[in-house]
């Protein structure tokens, strides 16, 4: 996964940040797959710590709940995201073709992490008021990132000037068509591959600016 920077919004006994990160590390990848496999509430703070090789104990000097564990989970799994849209964003070349580059690099990124964003929709309901609206930030954050390419193609010309609602509307259609490829790959999956859902929807989301 990524790298995070929420480690410092965990309470924590540990006073060397570079540890508190790496164990954070090492936590966040066993608690992935386990809350992937078992679910949240299945997924016992004992089983994680093993899985992470480190004991029961010292697994809460660096959480204080196994609630500190998702939400370090969901950091990470943005960070990933955000990642791999912002690498899109570096590559791409100029002209209206790069914000076709941004979503086909978002929908991949989307399809590989399938399992990752699902478990996000399924859990962030478990979590304390002020991990979900950090969770929530870091959607919106993500929904950003298409927002400043549009906005660099309209600066341009490469793209038609659009008001600021039309364009934040089509920032968060991106950003949705690509999660629905993991709610509905039960279905999708079977009818199309990747690269053909991929080729249809970008051209729907560069259809709205003819």
């Amino acid at each position: 996964m990524a790298s995070f920077d929420s480690t410092k919004d965990i309470p924590t006994q540990i006073k060397n940040p570079k540890l508190v990160k790496q164990r954070h590390r090492q936590i966040v990848d066993a608690a992935l797959q386990l809350f992937i496999k078992h679910g949240f509430h299945k997924t016992t703070t004992r089983r994680i710590a093993a899985a992470a090789g480190i004991s029961i104990g010292s697994l809460y000097e660096y959480i204080s709940s196994k609630e500190d564990i998702l939400y370090l989970v969901c950091d990470a799994i943005h960070a990933e995201v955000e990642r791999g849209v912002s690498e899109a964003m570096a590559r791409a070349a100029a002209g209206r073709n790069s914000l076709g580059e941004v979503i086909r690099e978002y929908f991949l990124v989307c399809h590989r992490m399938s399992d990752h964003i699902l478990l996000i929709y399924q859990e962030t309901q478990s979590l304390p008021p002020q991990w979900r609206k950090k969770v929530l930030e870091n959607e919106v954050r993500i929904t950003g990132i298409f927002m400043e390419v549009m906005a660099n193609l309209f600066s341009t010309g490469d793209l038609p000037q659009l008001s600021d609602r039309a364009m934040e509307l089509i920032a968060h259609n991106i950003s949705v068509l690509g999660h629905m490829w993991t709610f509905r790959r039960w279905f999708l999956a079977r009818h199309y591959s990747i690269e053909d859902y991929i080729e249809l929807q970008s051209r729907f989301i560069l259809g709205l600016f003819e």
